[in-house]
């Protein structure tokens, strides 16, 4: 199966990236599958219900949220009616939406995809995401009634993401890190044939502060005081991201290659 990753979209610039170029990407590398973080996708804090739709409708097979999940409200209500859109799995008990679900690929295949949020320096406490994602490996183990499974790990610490990527290892198809915005290089498989990435990178503008315009975030850092809003960067966005080959019958990956598609970044993708 071919299974596309994109990280983290930022604002209206990563917005158009998905929109004008997805479909694209689906045609040219023949795509079983897509999945795309968005917990950034409104004003840079949230996802709002007609932007998922947005974003679901250029391509996205599914949307995974992270801390972010709930910044719009009207996200509350809408992901209780959208199965597409899976929040992390250890949120609140009490919060709309899952975090981990079946769902159809082509030719029928079935995916399991499911998100966790990070412990170490996050801003509040969520339950253990090893413990919440063992149960759900456990009941989805590869080679099984699933053709392939990812994990999107939202989280700080490059630490925590390989230790994820390493407890996964054997038990899911590809363990990929979100939320700091920065892509990593470290694309492998793992051993037991886990595709793994620590940090897929955002979809947005990087000529920026991590997809915010530049000059507020730079006057907090200089002189400790804030002033205006963080506001999302309005240039050219690079779509980064992941493309993994998995093999139907084990469940484990084949192939592994990071994708960084137009803006400053721009400069490779999967070849065949």
């Amino acid at each position: 199966m071919r299974i596309l990753f994109l990280g983290d979209v930022v604002g209206r610039s990563g917005r158009n990236a998905i929109q004008t170029q997805l479909a694209q990407l689906r045609q040219e590398w023949r795509l079983d599958f897509v999945v795309v973080n968005a917990e950034n996708a409104t004003s840079g804090m949230g996802l709002s219900a007609a932007h998922a739709r947005a974003i679901l409708e250029a391509g996205a097979d599914v949307i995974t949220l992270g801390d972010h999940a709930f910044d719009q409200k009207d996200m509350l209500g809408f992901i209780a009616s959208e199965p597409r859109v899976l929040r992390p799995l250890n949120y609140a008990k009490s919060a709309p939406g899952a975090g981990a679900r079946v769902f159809e690929a082509t030719q029928g295949r079935k995916v399991l995809v499911t998100q966790a949020l990070g412990q170490v320096f996050m801003k509040r406490a969520f339950d253990d995401p090893f413990s919440a994602l063992d149960g759900v490996l456990r009941q989805y183990p590869m080679g099984g009634q699933i053709q392939a499974s990812l994990v999107d790990m939202h989280c700080e610490a490059t630490s925590e993401k390989m230790a994820m990527g390493h407890f996964c290892d054997g038990r899911a198809s590809i363990v990929v890190g979100t939320h700091t915005h920065v892509p990593t290089a470290d694309a492998m498989i793992l051993p037991g044939g886990t595709a793994y990435l620590s940090d897929a990178g955002m979809c947005g503008d990087y000529h920026s502060v991590i997809g915010m315009e530049k000059t507020e975030p730079l006057r907090r850092f200089i002189t400790g005081m804030p002033k205006d809003r963080f506001t999302p960067a309005a240039g050219e966005a690079t779509l980064s991201g992941l493309y993994i080959e998995t093999d139907d019958k084990t469940g484990k990956a084949t192939r592994v290659e990071m994708v960084r598609q137009g803006g400053a970044l721009k400069s490779s993708g999967p070849t065949f």
